[in-house]
C-alpha cells in the first residue's frame, strides 16, 4: 500500500517515512501543496498524512482539492496547530483524523490503521488465487489457511498481482506500485523481487505461478 506524506520539514517527513516503511508501507513525500496535488492526480493513495502549515498554502486546501476531483484518499492531519478550534476546523473541512505534533509513533500508527479500516473502495474483502488469500484492510496473507509474512516489496508485488489475477500487469505499473519517487531502481531489481516471491510461494505450496510476459510485464495464475 502506498501512502503520501505532505510535510515541508524534512526531518519530520523522513521520521514519518521511516516509521511507516517499517510497517511495510510504500511512502512518498510531498514538501508543498502543488507537489501534493500532482501526486494525487497521478497516484492512488488510500491515505494522506498532511501538515497544515505549508510553504504555498493551508494544508486543508488539499482535502478540498481531492473532493472536487473525486479523489478517494483519506486524510490524517499532523499539525502543531493543536488548539480545539483548529482541530474542529480541520475535521469539519473533511479530514478523517487530526493528530497534534509532537505525537507518539504508536498513536500515529493506531490512528492510521483506524482510518484505513473505514469503508473505502476495495476494502473489507479478500483477494484469492490458488491457495493464497490476501485480506484487506489488514494486508494479511494466508496460504493453505495459515498466515505467511513477506518482505515489504514482495508483499506489494503480491498485492498488485493478486488483485487482477489472470491478467497481465505491466512492468511500469508494477514499479509504480512498489517503488517511491525517490527510490533508485536497478535494471534487474524487479526480477530479483519476483524471483524471491516465486520461491516463497513455491515453498509454501501456494498453487500459483507468476508468469513473465516478455516485453510487457507479469501475470499471476492458479496452477493447472
Amino acid at each position: 500500500m502506498r501512502l503520501l506524506v505532505v510535510e515541508d520539514q524534512e526531518e519530520i517527513a523522513r521520521l514519518v517515512q521511516r516509521l511507516l516503511q517499517r510497517e511495510n508501507y510504500i511512502v512518498d513525500i510531498a514538501p508543498t501543496l502543488s507537489y501534493a496535488r500532482e501526486a494525487l492526480r497521478s497516484t492512488d493513495y488510500p491515505l494522506v498524512l498532511l501538515d497544515r502549515m505549508l510553504p504555498d498554502g493551508e494544508g486543508t486546501d488539499l482535502v478540498a482539492f481531492a473532493r472536487r476531483h473525486d479523489i478517494k484518499s483519506r486524510f490524517l492531519i499532523l499539525s502543531a496547530l493543536g488548539d480545539i478550534s483548529r482541530r474542529v476546523e480541520g475535521l469539519d473541512l473533511g479530514a478523517d483524523d487530526y493528530i497534534v505534533k509532537p505525537f507518539e509513533p504508536e498513536e500515529l500508527l493506531a490512528r492510521l490503521r483506524a482510518a484505513l479500516r473505514r469503508p473505502v473502495p476495495d476494502q473489507n474483502r479478500v483477494w484469492r488465487c490458488g491457495k493464497v488469500a490476501f485480506e484487506l484492510p489488514s494486508r494479511q496473507v494466508r496460504i493453505n489457511g495459515g498466515p505467511v509474512s513477506f518482505p515489504r516489496r514482495e508483499l506489494v508485488i503480491l498485492e498488485t498481482l493478486i488483485k487482477v489475477a489472470g491478467r497481465v500487469v505491466t512492468r511500469d505499473h508494477l514499479e509504480d506500485s512498489v517503488y517511491g519517487y525517490e527510490d533508485e531502481i536497478q535494471s534487474n531489481t524487479m526480477e530479483s523481487h519476483i524471483s524471491r516471491l516465486r520461491k516463497q510461494l513455491t515453498q509454501q505450496g501456494a498453487g500459483v505461478m507468476i508468469h513473465a510476459v516478455r516485453g510487457v510485464g507479469y501475470m499471476m495464475k492458479e496452477e493447472a
